[in-house]
């Protein structure tokens, strides 16, 4: 039996009809192009029948991808099927993909008919398709909940009709691993014929069990998996083809086998399907999620800092990511401070480890995660307080119409002393943020603001978050406000007095540097 296992990907098919709203022809295009880069050898990339948008979305891809195979969907219906063979019929290579239900719950409560109609239709369909190519795939609906009996007939008969690849999906991810593996092998056991054809499976994640199960079956011979990119699908989504390939990847010599996949595509892909389908990955998605690669333990840390195998089983750049990220907050230790301090250019001399560590502890109590600019800022300045904010905001009342004519007139105290002074903008907030930079005479680059509730119901404070370019360096600031105007400002003044700060600190740098430069230090 081949080592090699296909990786057929169904995120434009499955993944796409469970989004909110379908993707464009331009968007569908833009993932299987990506698709192909990561390397996937099947592509289904939709349903032609279903629409003439998904009939034309099918055609479009399939007149553009060369280097993996497209394959579309089709009942087990001529109709379904002569419709995918025209959307395909200008691609270079292609599948045609067709199914029916196959389990007693299906096939009586939705088919409405008996299983010798079923096992009929399926070998008609095969035959029917195989008048449009040598590669077609049968899918057997239902067959985690399928009587193993006529789930082998059923395979069986598909096989003689000349279907070269048999799927086994467990499409209401019911089975759990070792049953799941159980049937793929009782497969091979009984169904004579079954060498002829590749087995595929495809597994629903229901149990949270869709890439176990999938593992399962290839351990029992199955060498296709049927998956999408971040897991997206039908109700709590399919098998993870990220997971899928680094499980291979990184257990290779487990396993005994391998896929074709160009692992260092997976970030890039994973981020490019999570944005044109407006699905946000959770944080601890494994693979791809922001912190699966992110050490915020003190002791994992260390281990991190003194070799990368410590707490991590594979590293971020075999995926397409340029380097690991250690948090720094309240639980992290002195090493990891060392070792940032050491990665700005800083020298044991330049600063008391000590003393900056307990600095640290303080300001990362308050705020929860430190960045580069609070540690230099820690290290040089005398207090870290609210006391030495050299700008504070006093009072921010703005004016608007329905027209879009906006005024704020915003009141600082600046190094001690009042001033207030008024702006127009294309909106309140921007108006705002003209008064402010205008007093501090500081012009900053906003590239991100976000507003959210902090809190639920009529009670509930605007919490601004913005990050503002400066110099070459990022600032985070935030603003908590009844009001959203002067949530807004504080966020913004929060970065000007961190940038206030930054460029005092650069200051003593330079300043320390040209002591060491005339030998003074």
């Amino acid at each position: 039996m081949s080592d090699r296992v296909f990786i057929f990907d169904t995120t434009l098919r499955d993944g796409e009809q469970a989004l909110s709203a379908s993707l464009s022809v331009h968007k569908k295009l833009q993932i299987a192009k990506q698709l192909e880069r990561l390397g996937v050898d099947i592509m289904e990339v939709g349903f032609p029948i279903s629409s003439p948008g998904d009939f034309e979305s099918v055609q479009t891809i399939a007149r553009e991808i060369k280097d993996s195979r497209v394959c579309a969907l089709a009942r087990a219906v001529k109709k379904d099927i002569d419709a995918a063979a025209q959307s395909l019929s200008v691609a270079d290579q292609f599948r045609i993909h067709t199914f029916i239900s196959t389990s007693t719950i299906h096939v009586e409560n939705k088919l409405k008919r008996s299983f010798e109609d079923v096992l009929e239709m399926a070998v008609s369909s095969v035959k029917h398709a195989r008048n449009y190519t040598d590669d077609v795939e049968f899918s057997c609906e239902d067959a985690g909940r399928t009587p193993i009996d006529n789930l082998c007939r059923t395979v069986e008969a598909a096989i003689n009709a000349g279907a070269t690849t048999i799927n086994i999906p467990d499409t209401v991810g019911y089975t759990i691993p070792n049953e799941y593996g159980g049937i793929i092998q009782t497969l091979f056991n009984r169904v004579p014929n079954i060498d002829k054809a590749i087995i595929s499976v495809h597994c629903h994640d229901d149990l949270g069990l869709s890439v176990a199960n999938s593992i399962a079956a290839v351990q029992n011979g199955a060498r296709q998996i049927e998956c999408t990119i971040n897991g997206i699908g039908e109700r709590a989504g399919n098998c993870s083809l990220e997971e899928i390939a680094m499980i291979m990847a990184t257990r290779a010599e487990f396993l005994g086998v391998h896929t074709n996949i160009n692992a260092k595509e997976i970030h890039r892909t994973s981020q490019l399907v999570s944005n044109l389908c407006n699905s946000p990955i959770q944080a601890n998605k494994a693979i791809v999620g922001s912190n699966a690669f992110t050490h915020s333990s003190g002791i994992h840390q260390d281990g991190m800092l003194k070799s990368g195998n410590t707490y991590e089983i594979m590293t971020p750049e075999s995926i397409g990511l340029p380097r690991n990220h250690l948090n720094m907050t309240s639980r992290s230790g002195r090493h990891v401070i060392k070792h940032r301090m050491d990665e700005m250019g800083y020298k044991e001399q330049d600063f008391d480890l000590d003393v900056l560590y307990n600095k640290f502890l303080e300001l990362a109590d308050k705020k929860g995660q430190v960045f580069d600019y609070d540690l230099e800022a820690l290290a040089f300045m005398e207090k870290q307080s609210d006391g030495a904010e050299q700008v504070k905001m006093i009072s921010a009342v703005s004016h608007s119409d329905s027209k879009g004519n906006a005024n704020a007139t915003i009141c600082l105290e600046i190094g001690g002393e009042q001033h207030t002074r008024t702006a127009e903008g294309n909106g309140p907030v921007d108006a705002a943020y003209h008064a402010i930079m205008d007093m501090t005479e500081q012009k900053v680059d906003i590239t991100r603001y976000e507003l959210s509730a902090a809190g639920s119901g009529q009670d509930a404070l605007g919490q601004v978050d913005i990050v503002a370019h400066y110099k070459g360096q990022n600032f985070h600031g935030m603003g908590l406000e009844t009001d959203v105007i002067a949530a807004s400002a504080q966020a913004l003044i929060n970065v000007i007095n961190l940038i206030i700060r930054a460029d005092m600190v650069a200051d003593k740098k330079q300043q320390m540097i040209n002591k060491q430069e005339l030998g003074t230090v």
